[in-house]
């Protein structure tokens, strides 16, 4: 287990782009990975993990460093060899690296594990509202759980292939994948791989979707011939499972008031052999009055604090600020309010969020059912990351019953 001068240094670059600049870890990460064509596999994991770890552990490790939240490039060195110590790295005879206080990082870093905020790197606001809305002790174990690094889960594009057939693809290229109980079209991969440069992904017998994402499609109930309208499609993950549920027939809109996802979904379908889904920009309230009571079946994806997903987005720790989550709520029961209108009687409609927060889910559609008895909660369903490892996420289903 040794440290790669080159490898650290893009380590190094890419924490200044994230902590300094705003950029995302994500798009950090991607650029990160094409910085050396010589670069192995084994290589490229020690630079996406390493980047993710050192946003994941922001806090803990600048508290052991004593860096103070200042990013300059030899705090950032400093906060590196928080990471490497705790890690197990022998350290190297670099400049940077010189006087690291080994044992007294190792001794703080056990003293911390008394304090939940540094324990799991969180900031203080962050850890109020969890106790306030979850409690002390159902909060713990899922910030616990969501400091987790996420798994690579993959959906099964039923329109061209079956979850074996895919299954054994994968493993003809070298990827091992195993079943998870529940879920009927997900595969979770042994370890983790870059799954976009397969064959089975150009063919498009797959997407990356975390398993509780894939609940939401399904909860919806669709049926093939229906008319469905997905109101917050975005680059449009659930809209092609809703497509696969629908065996292609039928018809799906896909709405965004972003162009730009709007068109990252059509080249998905286009890979997907998908042909059932039409996509329009909400860029008036005339659309969305034109297709008023029009839909067998109308799904919410709404926006949300996307704190359910803290294992794939750690940066979102840091981004995150209180009066987001204040704004998203009202933003929440608004597009609610809004887009009920587009269920016919009869019809059902799904709020859901990657939310673990009761005033984002359970409160939100309490608050819409009491203010529109034309309406009732069938069902929903929570999904606690501690309980089943996953993304924290939120359904209901409604009736239109008026």
């Amino acid at each position: 287990m040794r440290l790669h001068r080159n490898l650290v240094f893009t380590v190094v670059d890419s924490i200044k782009l994230i902590f300094n600049e705003g950029e995302y870890a994500d798009k950090v990460v991607q650029k990160a990975l094409k910085r050396d064509a010589r670069w192995g596999a084994r290589d490229r994991k020690f630079v996406a993990e390493t980047i993710y770890e050192m946003v994941r552990w922001k806090r803990l490790y600048n508290e052991i460093a004593g860096t103070k939240s200042h990013y300059t490039t030899e705090n950032i060195w400093k906060n590196f060899a928080v990471f490497a110590v705790l890690k197990g790295y022998p350290l190297p005879d670099w400049n940077q690296l010189q006087g690291v206080p080994e044992r007294r990082i190792k001794g703080k870093f056990d003293e911390l594990q008394k304090v939940r905020i540094f324990k799991e790197s969180i900031p203080d606001w962050l850890d109020e509202l969890g106790v306030k809305e979850l409690g002390e002790k159902h909060w713990t174990k899922e910030i616990h759980e969501l400091n987790k690094e996420a798994e690579v889960i993959l959906r099964t594009n039923t329109l061209k292939t079956t979850k074996l057939s895919l299954q054994k693809k994968l493993a003809d290229e070298g990827i091992e994948t195993v079943f998870i109980d529940g879920y009927k079209d997900a595969l979770k991969l042994v370890e983790r791989a870059n799954v976009f440069k397969t064959e089975a992904f150009k063919l498009g017998f797959f997407e990356v979707q975390d398993a509780s994402s894939q609940l939401v499609a399904e909860y919806l109930e669709v049926k093939p011939g229906m008319r469905v309208i997905d109101t917050c499609a975005g680059a449009g993950g659930k809209t092609l499972h809703l497509a696969a549920l629908m065996e292609n027939k039928g018809q799906i809109i896909a709405t965004d008031i972003y162009e730009s996802k709007l068109k990252k979904l059509k080249v998905r379908t286009r890979r997907a052999s998908v042909h059932n889904v039409t996509t329009k920009v909400i860029d008036s309230s005339k659309i969305i009055k034109k297709m008023k009571g029009t839909a067998d079946r109308v799904l919410i994806d709404a926006p949300c604090s996307g704190i359910g997903v803290l294992k794939r987005n750690p940066d979102s720790k840091w981004k995150l600020q209180p009066e987001f989550v204040e704004n998203i709520i009202k933003t929440q029961a608004e597009i609610l309010e809004s887009y009920s209108q587009l269920v016919k009687v009869g019809g059902k409609i799904v709020y859901a969020t990657c939310s673990i927060l009761p005033s984002e889910n359970e409160k939100q559609v309490k608050n819409f059912i009491k203010n529109h008895p034309e309406f009732e909660l069938e069902k929903d369903h929570k999904v606690s990351p501690f309980k089943s490892g996953y993304d924290g996420f939120y359904m209901a289903l409604m009736k239109r019953n008026s």
